[in-house]
């Protein structure tokens, strides 16, 4: 079935838009740019619109227009696809989680800015726009109709791949948390050495600073070995679903991109453009996993059919 046309251009541009939002809110951690609107939200400095604008002020107010210019179309995305597609089984359990963690994550932004909120709590904050993305990227792919174009109805994935799918997705996520809590802790730069703190002094971290850098870096390397892992056992096992084989394999390579650039960021003393293009990628990793788990809830469904 061909879907309105209009519907697919707000679907890419939903997703585009909510790169944009995670990769703002980025670029407004790094550069401290959060309270350049003062303890005022939705204005600016008690103003609607700030007349007085410096580089903090055009970092933090721009974000704020787009969350909330992204977050008109997502819900008009979210109404549509329902409509349009509410006979597609996923499709209204993820225009829901769309808009309530887009609501959610512009909850938590707000509360920041009136309030001031715990280093703890802000590292939630980019995992849960996260959440919205993955959410607003399969209804994308689902209005597209990937999944006929790679026969992913059809789709058939043992239980050990469906476990180790599941498992390092959920893994995924707590990596997404240690990394954020790296820069809401101001860890960045207290390990100026890669791969370990200090090369010429190899030990235990010394302070909690040390230990949120180098679990974050741990946590990293074993996604790394983990997906490489699933990605051999898929290109083994799976090379007649191209859906699965080549799935895992662009995981595999955004992973280690995700490393690669995990690490110039610590070597280029968190140069701006390595730590978003670092934040990109994960993004993108993650709603790849979360495709991934579609495909394995697809084949329990479609397992589950008796066979005519």
């Amino acid at each position: 079935m061909q879907h309105n046309r209009t519907l697919k251009w707000i679907a890419v541009a939903s997703t585009i838009g909510m790169l944009a939002i995670l990769l703002g809110g980025a670029l407004v951690t790094k550069t401290e740019s959060g309270m350049g609107c003062g303890r005022h939200w939705p204005g600016c400095n008690g103003e609607l619109i700030p007349t007085e604008i410096n580089a903090e002020v055009l970092i933090e107010f721009s974000h704020r227009l787009v969350t909330g210019a992204v977050g008109i179309l997502i819900v008009i995305l979210s109404v549509w696809a329902w409509r349009a597609l509410g006979h597609i089984r996923e499709t209204k359990f993820l225009s829901f989680m769309a808009i309530f963690f887009l609501v959610l994550q512009a909850l938590i932004g707000a509360a920041q800015v009136l309030w001031g909120q715990g280093d703890f709590i802000l590292a939630l904050h980019f995992g849960i726009s996260l959440i919205s993305f993955a959410a607003v990227f399969l209804l994308t792919l689902l209005i597209f109709e990937v999944d006929r174009k790679f026969d992913a109805e059809n789709v058939r994935i043992g239980n050990k791949l469906k476990w180790h799918t599941i498992g390092v997705t959920l893994y995924s996520y707590l990596v997404v948390y240690t990394g954020a809590l790296v820069r809401h802790t101001d860890s960045g730069l207290v390990c100026r050495d890669w791969p370990f703190c200090r090369n010429d002094d190899i030990g235990l971290p010394t302070n909690m600073h040390e230990w949120v850098q180098m679990g974050h870096r741990l946590a990293a390397l074993f996604i790394v070995i983990w997906i490489a892992y699933i990605f051999f056992h898929a290109w083994k096992h799976y090379q007649n679903q191209k859906v699965v084989s080549r799935g895992w394999m662009i995981a595999f390579i955004l992973v280690l991109t995700q490393a690669s650039t995990g690490m110039l960021v610590v070597l280029t003393r968190l140069n701006l453009a390595a730590a978003l293009v670092h934040s990109l990628v994960i993004s993108l990793l993650f709603g790849l996993l979360c495709y991934m788990i579609l495909l394995v809830s697809r084949s329990r469904h479609y397992e589950s059919r008796p066979k005519s």
